[in-house]
This record gives structure tokens, C-alpha cells and sequence, in this order.
């Protein structure tokens, strides 16, 4: 499904932390964080030790309390939720975008309470999310915007960059990511005060004293270590050059599934800089997501359901038995939507072979099961960025 853009010089530089001895609570983590920080255009960027972390940071960081409600769509990758889960807050669900899959803003703000706290928006499959009006609602209500941008580095929303809009952002470095540190994250910020704190509870509660023994509040261990941060530093020396790759292949797959009669590519739209971090098709009615998935893995094809909705999860339904959440959208895009191979390596040829996969099964298995011819049925046209 992906690989990680590793190339000499990230090798080497892992290797001369390695010899340094120096593997922790050193040079390179401050190093990554200035660079993240210039990139964004932003003051301040603290590195921790996974996306997951970052968001779990941001939250208490900003004085989340139990029981109070945070929106977030279900249609997000789980760790946008259990972030919430963890310091007790309530998710509470909006719909989608049908065209971007991002959080609808007009959702958001019927599901805002005197209970809200905030909103924790997701730049889906790094598509930035309708800043504008989030802002705005965000501004007459008085709730919190927090952004995770974990998919999203390198996307730009009306010529800013993502990471810059919120109360702060969360970015993370897994071997998918558009870059990667192995694993890794990173909170961005503006806010003096917020960054102090979060620099306190990723090392254990410890204070700028320095005293190892000295712990200020309940902290985590949620560092991120020096050849991570060694690698992350080598990465985004190139970011320009990786984020092109990707959105290379992404076009390639565009230009030959543009025509395709059983399913939706992304489009690109003006207004947003689209930072490729997983290439989606959605699958027309009639065709069975299941059995597309499993035809297309004895081609020797792998994909995946992206994504499964949370309010969906078993270990949610276990935790809110009783919670029903009225989702059309999430539901219907859910069900259809599929990840196909992508990672900035891949050639011409291998694109192909994907597509050869789809032409070989698809076609059968809508004119077997869809109530309509194939070609006939008009689409919905996804507006992604370049």
C-alpha cells in the first residue's frame, strides 16, 4: 500500500546520531522543530513521538474537561477521536462534505451546545478543510478550533499553509506520511504559553529548570528521540521534491481513471493546494466495496476501506452502546471509498498494473450488480486540490 522515501543522506544521518551517542534529548530534536516551525510559518513547533500524541497534547493542553463536547467527524482515522476519549470529553459527530469528505461546516454548527467546547477538524486524506467558515462559526460561538492536520503536511488552504489556522495543529510522521520519521508527530502553535506547557507534559511533567527529578504536573513520556528527529530533519530537506512525487502518481492515476465507468477520482480545485497523502477512488452504487477489495487481492492488488467510520468501530460501540448518530453522507461515502496502492516511488508501469487490476474486475461485477447501465449513471465529481 505505501512505502518510505528513504534515500542515502537519511541514512547517514541517522547513522551519525547513532555515533554520536547522543540518542535522546538533544540537538536534532530542536533542529526538526525550528525547521517544521519556518516551514509552517509559525512560532512554535514541538516534537512528540507520534500524531496521536500531538492531539492527546493539544487537547489538555488547551483545559479540555471531562464531559464537555468536542465535534469531529466520524469519517477520520480513529486516533481523532480517542485523543478526545482520553482526557473525557464527549464526541459528538457531523457529517461530511460530499465533494471534499471534510466536515461540513453547516453540520458543525447545528450540533453546537452550551456544552461545546470546540471542534477538532480533520484535513482529510491532506485536503485542507473549509477554514473560512470554521472560523467564523468558531468565532461567534466562542468554542475552540483545534486541527489535525496529521495527513495534511504541505497542503495549503487559499495560499496559507495548514498548521496555521486553529488554536494549534497536529501533524505526524508514520512511513505513509508525506514525510516520516519512523514514528513521529508534531503540535504547531502560536500560542507562548500553550507551547510551554506542552513541552512540560510531553517529557513527564518536568519544567524549563532542567531538573530531572522536578516534575511540575502529571506529564507522559511522549519525547520524541534523536535519530527520528535526525531523519525528519534530512526528510524535509526535500519536501518539495517528495510532496511533487506524490502528486505525480496521484495525477497518473487521475488521467487513467478519469473516464472510468464504475468510479470517482479526485479532482483537483483552485482555491487549495492538495498535499497527496492517500489516493481514494469511490466506487459507483451497485458495486460491492467487500468484494471489490477482495477481487482486486488475488491480482495481487492491496487496498483498503478508507475509512470505516468511528461512531461504526466496535470499540466505540462497546463504549456508547446506546448512541445513534444520524450520518447520511458519512455513511454513503464510507461504504465507497477505497485506498489503492500510492507512495511517491511508484512508476508509470505499476500504476498501470493497479489499473489493469480495476478495468479486469470492475467491469463485471457492475453490469452483474448494478440496477443500471454502467455508463448511465451521472457522478458526483470530488473537487480535491493540486
Amino acid at each position: 500500500m505505501a512505502s518510505a522515501d528513504i534515500n542515502d543522506k537519511d541514512l547517514e544521518a541517522i547513522a551519525d546520531v547513532v555515533r554520536s551517542g547522543r540518542l535522546a534529548l538533544g540537538p536534532k530534536v530542536v533542529e526538526f522543530e525550528k525547521k517544521i516551525a519556518d516551514y509552517i510559518g509559525i512560532k512554535h513547533a514541538i516534537a512528540v513521538n507520534s500524531g496521536t500524541a500531538a492531539l492527546h497534547l493539544i487537547l489538555k493542553g488547551l483545559g479540555l474537561q471531562k464531559n464537555q463536547e468536542v465535534i469531529v467527524p466520524s469519517f477520520t482515522f480513529a486516533a481523532s477521536v480517542n485523543a478526545i476519549l482520553y482526557e473525557g470529553g464527549r464526541p459528538v459527530f457531523a457529517d461530511i462534505d460530499p465533494l471534499t469528505f471534510n466536515i461540513d461546516p453547516a453540520d458543525v454548527e447545528s450540533k453546537i451546545t452550551k456544552n461545546t467546547w470546540g471542534v477538532m477538524v480533520v484535513d482529510v486524506f491532506g485536503y485542507p478543510a473549509e477554514w473560512d467558515a470554521l472560523n467564523s462559526l468558531a468565532q461567534r460561538h466562542r468554542i475552540k478550533l483545534v486541527d489535525d492536520s496529521c495527513e495534511a503536511l504541505g497542503a495549503e488552504y487559499k495560499g496559507t499553509k495548514i498548521g496555521r489556522f486553529g488554536e494549534a495543529a497536529a501533524f505526524a510522521f508514520y512511513p505513509n506520511k508525506q514525510i516520516t520519521t519512523g514514528e513521529g508527530g508534531m503540535i504547531v502553535t502560536n500560542q507562548d504559553s500553550l507551547s510551554d506547557a506542552l513541552r512540560s507534559y510531553r517529557n513527564q511533567g518536568r519544567g524549563e529548570s532542567g531538573q530531572w527529578l522536578e516534575h511540575l504536573r502529571l506529564g507522559y513520556n511522549y519525547r520524541l528521540n534523536e535519530m527520528s528527529a535526525a531523519l525528519g530533519c534530512s526528510q524535509l530537506n526535500r519536501i518539495n521534491e517528495l510532496l511533487e512525487n506524490r502528486r505525480r502518481v496521484a495525477q497518473l492515476y487521475n488521467e487513467r481513471l478519469a473516464e472510468h465507468p464504475c468510479l470517482t477520482v479526485p479532482r483537483i480545485s483552485d482555491n487549495v493546494r492538495m498535499s497527496w497523502f492517500v489516493y481514494v477512488i469511490t466506487l459507483n452504487d451497485g458495486l460491492d466495496r467487500g468484494i471489490f477489495i477482495s477481487e482486486l487481492q488475488k491480482e495481487n492488488i492491496p487496498s483498503r476501506p478508507y475509512f470505516s467510520p468511528i461512531h461504526r468501530q466496535p470499540y466505540y460501540l462497546s463504549l456508547f452502546p446506546n448512541e445513534r448518530w444520524h450520518l447520511p453522507v458519512t455513511e454513503d461515502i464510507s461504504s465507497r471509498t477505497v485506498a489503492l496502492p500510492f507512495f511517491g516511488q511508484m512508476k508509470a508501469s505499476q500504476v498501470d498494473q493497479v489499473i489493469k487490476a480495476i478495468d479486469k474486475i470492475s467491469t463485471r461485477l457492475s453490469l452483474k450488480n448494478a440496477p443500471y447501465p454502467a455508463n448511465s449513471k451521472p457522478k458526483i465529481v470530488r473537487l480535491l486540490s493540486r
